[in-house]
C-alpha cells in the first residue's frame, strides 16, 4: 500500500516526504477541533464530555512531537512552524478551555470564578511569550500552565470554593517564579518513575470520568497524590541536581 501511495505522489510530482511531514501538522491541528468539541460540551455544562475531548487532545499532544522528530518535519518543511502551531493548540486546550470550564461551572462562586478564569488566561498568555520557558534539561521554568490537569483535579475532588481559589492563585503566582516543573516525557532524570506516575494519574482520571466524578476515596487520593508528585518533583530535582542521574 505504501508503495502505491509513493507512486501516486511521484506521478503527481508531489514529494512524499513533504506529504508525510504535513500530515503531522494536520495531526497537531486536529487538537483545535477537539478543543472546539470541548467548548460545545462546556457551554452545555457537559463537563465529563468536555474532559474526554481534552483527554484526546492530550493524547494527540503526546504523540505528535515524537512523530514529528521521527519524520524530520522541521527539515522537510522549514517554512511551517510546528512549534507555533503546537503553542496555539496548547493555549486553547491547556488554558482557554479549562478556564472556561472553571467559569462555566461556577466552582468558586460569583464573581470569583470569572476573576480566576481571567487570571488564568492572562498569566498563561504572558507565559507563552517567555522564550526561556524550558531549561536545558527540558524542565519548564515556572508553572507550565497545565490548567487542564489542575482544573480536572478540582473537579475530581469536588473542591470547595476556598480550596479552588487557593490552588488557582498559587499556580498563577508560580507561573512567574523560576521553579522547575516536570515535562514527564522529555526530562531524563527519573523518567521511568515520572512516566509511571503520569500513567497512574491518567488512568485514575479516566476512571473518575467513567464514574462521572462520583469517585471512591481511593481514586480521589490517588489522583491527588500522583498529581502532587507531578507538580512538585521538578522543584525537588532542581533543589537536588544530582538526584536521578
Amino acid at each position: 500500500m505504501q508503495g502505491v501511495i509513493r507512486r501516486i505522489f511521484n506521478y503527481r510530482k508531489v514529494p512524499y516526504a513533504e506529504i508525510r511531514a504535513f500530515s503531522v501538522h494536520l495531526l497537531t491541528a486536529s487538537g483545535s477541533f477537539l478543543a472546539f468539541l470541548g467548548v460545545v460540551a462546556a457551554a452545555e455544562r457537559r463537563f465529563v464530555d468536555m474532559f474526554w475531548w481534552l483527554g484526546l487532545a492530550l493524547l494527540v499532544d503526546g504523540i505528535d512531537g515524537p512523530i514529528a522528530r521521527k519524520v524530520k518535519v522541521k527539515e522537510v518543511l522549514p517554512n511551517w512552524s510546528g512549534d507555533t502551531l503546537d503553542n496555539i493548540i496548547d493555549y486553547v486546550t491547556y488554558v482557554l478551555l479549562p478556564a472556561f470550564a472553571l467559569y462555566q461551572s461556577g466552582m468558586i462562586g460569583e464573581p470569583w470564578s470569572f476573576v480566576a478564569a481571567g487570571a488564568i488566561v492572562v498569566s498563561s498568555a504572558v507565559y507563552y511569550a517567555d522564550m526561556g520557558m524550558k531549561t536545558d534539561e527540558y524542565f519548564f521554568s515556572g508553572f507550565p500552565v497545565v490548567w487542564n490537569m489542575v482544573i480536572f483535579t478540582l473537579f475530581v475532588i469536588d473542591a470547595s470554593a476556598t480550596s479552588s481559589l487557593a490552588v488557582v492563585s498559587i499556580a498563577v503566582i508560580l507561573t512567574f517564579f523560576p521553579i522547575n516543573f516536570l515535562h514527564p516525557v522529555r526530562v531524563k532524570r527519573l523518567r521511568p518513575l515520572n512516566l509511571a506516575v503520569g500513567f497512574i494519574w491518567c488512568a485514575l482520571g479516566g476512571y473518575s470520568l467513567l464514574l462521572h466524578f462520583q469517585s471512591p476515596d481511593w481514586v480521589i487520593w490517588g489522583v491527588v497524590i500522583s498529581g502532587i508528585y507531578l507538580f512538585c518533583i521538578g522543584g525537588i530535582l532542581q533543589a537536588f541536581p544530582n538526584l536521578g542521574k
